[in-house]
């Protein structure tokens, strides 16, 4: 049913993937898809801002991202699950639908939110992906 599961990691918050994570696997394996997991890497913004980061900050943040990444597939993902790495650059939001465009997924599987986000029963992040994008979201609570 599925061929392309896009999976959103954010990889400073662990618990916002913990428990979307082992579903989003468990699909890849029942549908034999390949699952393709993306970390998004914040655009710094303005100028200004940028003109108080060291030359090529963005660069290597992209870079580092790309290696935390793919140690986080060889850690978390169990052994004959396909998968890809991808790294974005931007608005989170926006480029989880931009990724899932890009690969032409058939699903998105991601957390509602941070557990620390309390206050919130889904992040703005979260509703922006299932009102924006054509595709299925599976939002694991």
């Amino acid at each position: 049913m599925y061929k392309t599961i896009l999976f959103p990691v954010d990889l400073e918050h662990p618990s916002s993937w913990k428990t979307a994570l082992p579903v989003a696997t468990e699909m890849a394996q029942t549908f034999s898809a390949t699952l393709h997991l993306v970390a998004v890497v914040p655009d710094v913004g303005m100028s200004i801002v940028s003109s108080y980061l060291p030359e090529g900050f963005e660069k290597k943040a992209i870079a580092a991202a790309g290696e935390k990444l793919a140690a986080f597939a060889a850690d978390n993902l169990p052994d004959g699950v396909a998968h890809e790495c991808h790294v974005a650059h931007g608005v989170v939001r926006h480029e989880i639908v931009a990724a899932a465009d890009k690969i032409n997924c058939d699903l998105i599987v991601m957390a509602p939110h941070r557990p620390e986000m309390s206050d919130f029963l889904i992040s703005p992040s979260t509703e922006f992906v299932v009102s924006n994008t054509k595709r299925s979201v599976l939002v694991v609570r």
